[in-house]
């Protein structure tokens, strides 16, 4: 990996499963970027909700500004200060980590029911610890966010073009949901990284991540179909699991900027 390597993309996702931002900057902390996957809506029995069963989250789409964030949905707007929330904690489950969380406020849970059609609670994650995911792999305990595994997760550009050679119907990386999209020379080249630095940023790998039936759903339209995970299956299935992209880690924190050069 001699030839240089730069930052294409950052994104961030706000609440799980909803619509992400694209950054030109991002600062980077133990749990993932500042404001990533801090919130989560849960249903009336503290579950967490995704676009595996209701594509149409995909349709919310959250920008930031001056400490609130603006939730858009066709018509419908609200807003919430990335700060509030209440002090009732509450125990929740994401996959098979145990998490802390509580609920931002009742307004904001009042309107995301409305919306969806369910009770449902908008709820954030307060501090580093609340919620620890254990790699068996790397035989280390992380405290990540609300994120599905890992704190980010990272795709080369020749992995998106080698898949959409093979797709009648071309896709954009928003189907994988990345923090960080870099320039690369051969597909999946970075399933191999070990560690490197991005800007003031010291990243570990971890393991390639395995891709569900949510990469199947257009996020621009909410309509899910076979594709792209009925064309990954032939080439990227392993142990079967379908895997694209891969996932890291921070070593410390600091900015990372579109642009920046990847050392290794």
């Amino acid at each position: 990996m001699s030839a240089i390597h730069i930052v294409k993309e950052i994104y961030i996702f706000p609440i799980k499963s909803l619509a992400g931002i694209s950054c030109q900057q991002a600062f980077a902390e133990e749990m993932g970027f500042e404001n990533d996957r801090r919130w989560m809506l849960i249903d009336a029995e503290n579950q967490f909700i995704t676009q595996r069963e209701h594509p149409i989250m995909s349709q919310f789409y959250p920008q930031i500004s001056d400490g609130k964030i603006s939730i858009t949905f066709q018509d419908e707007k609200h807003e919430f200060s990335t700060a509030e929330h209440l002090d009732i904690p509450l125990k929740v489950n994401v996959w098979d980590d145990k998490s802390e969380v509580v609920e931002v406020n009742k307004s904001t849970s009042k309107w995301f029911s409305k919306q969806l059609g369910f009770e449902c609670k908008l709820v954030k994650i307060i501090k580093s610890g609340d919620r620890k995911h254990e790699s068996s792999r790397l035989k280390e305990t992380f405290n990540v966010s609300l994120a599905d595994g890992y704190p980010y997760l990272l795709i080369g550009t020749e992995s998106l073009d080698f898949l959409n050679e093979k797709l009648e119907d071309k896709i954009t990386v928003l189907r994988f949901r990345p923090n960080i999209v870099i320039s690369t020379q051969t597909a999946h080249e970075e399933d191999d990284l070990k560690t490197f630095k991005i800007g003031e940023v010291q990243f570990k790998n971890v393991k390639p991540c395995g891709r569900c039936i949510m990469v199947n759903n257009d996020p621009q339209k909410g309509i899910v179909k076979k594709e792209p995970l009925k064309t990954l299956s032939k080439y990227r299935n392993f142990n079967n699991s379908v895997l694209f992209g891969t996932n890291i880690v921070s070593l410390n924190s600091g900015l990372i900027k579109i642009g920046d050069e990847i050392e290794f």
